[in-house]
């Protein structure tokens, strides 16, 4: 059966093909010539009421068909025009339905139908099929992106995901086809006038001598003969044509609609009453005043003056109802006892933005904050590993017009001020030449700036300024403190998906660690002390397996945390030494040894109690050494032992939270690693 349906499609091109070159007698053109209207009938029917294009996605090949169909038909009608003079009742009847006795009258009118074809219907359907190809193409990058912001949200599975990049891609494969098939209605429109050019001049010449019907004509009878012929083969060629022309031309300008064709253009022909008014009313002034057969325009202008009161009455009994439905609505919310739960809930990030920042977000404006904000998402899981929540953006009336704030859990940790339309240049520190601007400071670092407009722009550049635009600012300062607060972002549901990720592939090893020797609570805590040193997760798979190999030692998070440290020391390395040499410093061997002897183990863990006197010393020891490397642009970076590093790196966060502290057991042998000062209190 599968076979047999499969089978019509070819079988069908192989007669159209034998149509082409076996004649056929004219009866059996005539049905050729139904089966061709009743065709493109149907096609455009369809294309009529389908609710969007995609719902006729075949069309292209159809229209290719319908098109060989035609002209395969058009030869065939040829052949016998000319060979015998008689192409079959219907084209003849065709003929005299024009010609109607008068020759010159039924050429006019043929003339005139093709030129309406070919000008207006084909040459605007190719156009309107040529602009939905291209504004289709472009629009396509920004669709996929709209999907992957979606996914990234939460907003959509990924099987919806792959669904909708499915639809873009169908979208953009139809409309590309499409804009290659109007060629086809174009250049069917033309062969369809110059087949009959030639059955009218050929047939003529042919009548004439005697070639086509065996007995020679006068020009008189053989032109009378052979133009009703010709007239009637281009109309029935035309008629579908047409019909095919303005099926194109209505579903490349399709757009997707619930409502049926004559409902929705019912809607909008008749949504706004004054302009039913107002044509009612020209038309009735037209029929009395501009004696324009008063008995038809005036009845006619007050039968649309009708409709336009009717429409102003279903407009007010539906606005009337959408306002009691409203306050209906609005009294069940506030009734409803969960409406104060939902109050409850506390974004993970929110960025508001003052009303003069708008613009930044709005791409129908040109701002792109939006994008950023994706991209942000993106960058920091590639980054570090983790899936940020999804970003909320709100305008806030409480805020200046250029100001922006960072929440996170409802608690605001950052902000800053913008100028929308300016720049911010800032000196790297070796460009001595000034620049006039607005003095202002960097939001996130802190640093000296300056605001500039468009015209200083490149010459800033040019000077070695670091400019950037309002939405990089933004961007780049949210990016920053998300990574700065991402160890209170990962919840214990986050590392359940990342988990998930991870199990198909290593469904023994997360077996063999959950829940026998871990829980999510104990793996979530080892991460987050992970991510608040900046130390990437994404190599999720090696954390589980050094999980695995030490649970049984310790249930100590902390020590296990330098234990993944230690198994992750080649992307360690990587991170913070890929120099030819690199310079550290390092603790002092006393030091190390009284800091071991102040740790102090409890129940609840282990925790450093170094007396306050030595604490300064090593707070004060420790900045000058800092200052050392900050001094000559150098990362700081304190190499300790590993079973000092994590107490120091206690002690010292509360005055240099972004110290780099490591362990030896942490660098890769083939790190060349040089000591540039040490910390002592000796």
């Amino acid at each position: 059966m599968r076979f047999a349906k499969e089978s019509i499609i070819g079988i069908a091109i192989v007669l159209i093909v034998l149509v082409l070159i076996v004649p056929v007698p004219p009866g059996f053109m005539d049905f050729l010539i139904m089966l061709n209207i009743g065709f493109a009938l149907m096609i455009l029917l369809n294309a009529l009421y389908a609710k969007e294009a995609m719902e006729m996605s075949s069309f292209p090949q159809i229209l290719l068909i319908a098109t060989v169909f035609s002209l395969v038909l058009n030869v065939s009608a040829l052949r016998l025009i000319l060979g015998q003079g008689f192409a079959g009742n219907v084209i003849e009847i065709f003929g005299e339905m024009v010609i109607g006795g008068n020759v010159v009258l039924g050429i006019i009118i043929f003339a005139v139908i093709v030129i309406v074809n070919f000008l207006v219907i084909t040459k605007g359907s190719e156009r309107v099929a040529e602009v939905s190809a291209r504004f289709t193409l472009d629009a396509m990058p920004g669709k996929q992106m709209a999907v992957d912001a979606d996914l990234n949200a939460g907003a959509i599975t990924d099987e919806e995901a792959k669904v909708r990049r499915k639809k873009i891609t169908d979208e953009s494969s139809f409309h590309g086809a499409m804009d290659g098939a109007a060629k086809f209605v174009k250049n069917n429109a033309i062969a369809a006038i110059l087949i009959t050019l030639i059955n009218l001049i050929g047939g003529t010449v042919m009548g004439m001598t005697g070639l086509a019907t065996g007995d020679s004509m006068d020009l008189g009878d053989a032109f009378q003969v052979f133009s009703l012929m010709s007239i009637g083969d281009g109309l029935v060629g035309q008629i579908p044509a047409l019909l095919i022309s303005v099926a194109t031309g209505i579903l490349v300008t399709k757009t997707p609609s619930e409502d049926g064709i004559s409902a929705q253009l019912g809607k909008q022909l008749f949504n706004q009453s004054t302009a039913v008014y107002i044509a009612g009313g020209a038309m009735v002034f037209l029929g009395i005043f501009g004696q324009l057969a008063p008995i038809m325009f005036v009845p006619f202008g007050l039968f649309v003056i009708f409709l336009g009161t009717r429409v102003a009455g279903r407009k007010k009994i539906a606005e009337i109802e959408h306002e009691i439905t409203a306050e209906d609505t609005e009294i069940e919310d506030i009734r409803r006892p969960e409406n104060v739960v939902s109050l409850l809930n506390v974004d993970p990030i929110i960025l508001y933005i003052g009303y003069g920042l708008i613009p930044l977000v709005e791409s129908s404006q040109g701002g792109d904050l939006m994008d950023r904000v994706v991209m942000i998402r993106r960058q920091i899981a590639l980054e570090l590993g983790a899936v940020v929540p999804f970003i909320r953006m709100r305008d806030d009336i409480r805020l200046s017009p250029s100001e922006y704030k960072i929440h996170i859990k409802g608690v605001e940790v950052a902000g800053g001020d913008i100028m929308f339309d300016h720049y911010m240049a800032m000196n790297p520190g070796f460009i001595e030449e000034d620049i006039d601007g607005i003095e202002t400071v960097e939001p996130y670092l802190g640093l000296p700036a300056l605001w500039i407009n468009e015209s200083q722009r490149e010459r800033a550049e040019a000077l070695g300024y670091t400019v950037v635009d309002p939405p990089a600012i933004i961007a780049t300062h949210l990016t920053e403190v998300i990574k700065n607060h991402l160890h209170e972002l990962l919840s214990r549901q986050d590392v359940q998906g990342l988990i998930n990720n991870i199990r198909e592939a290593n469904s023994v090893l997360i077996d063999e660690l959950i829940p026998k020797l871990m829980g999510i609570g104990d793996i979530q805590k080892v991460l987050c002390n992970l991510l608040r040193e900046g130390i990437s997760i994404r190599d999720l798979v090696t954390i589980c397996e050094t999980l695995a190999d030490y649970a049984q030692i310790t249930r100590d998070s902390d020590m296990l945390t330098e234990y993944v440290r230690q198994g992750l020391k080649r992307s360690i390395s990587k991170k913070y030494f890929d120099a030819d040499v690199n310079t550290v410093i390092t603790l002092d061997p006393g030091l190390e040894q009284q800091i071991m002897q102040s740790v102090q183990q409890t129940e609840q863990g282990s925790y450093l109690a170094l007396d306050p006197n030595t604490t300064q010393q090593v707070f004060d020891k420790l900045s000058v050494e800092v200052k050392k490397l900050t001094s000559i642009g150098r990362q700081p970076i304190i190499l300790t032992s590993p079973i000092v590093r994590a107490y120091f790196k206690r002690l010292v966060e509360p005055i240099a939270p972004d110290l780099v502290v490591l362990s030896y057991n942490e660098l890769e042998a083939n790190a060349e690693i040089q000591s540039v000062g040490m910390v002592s209190i000796a």
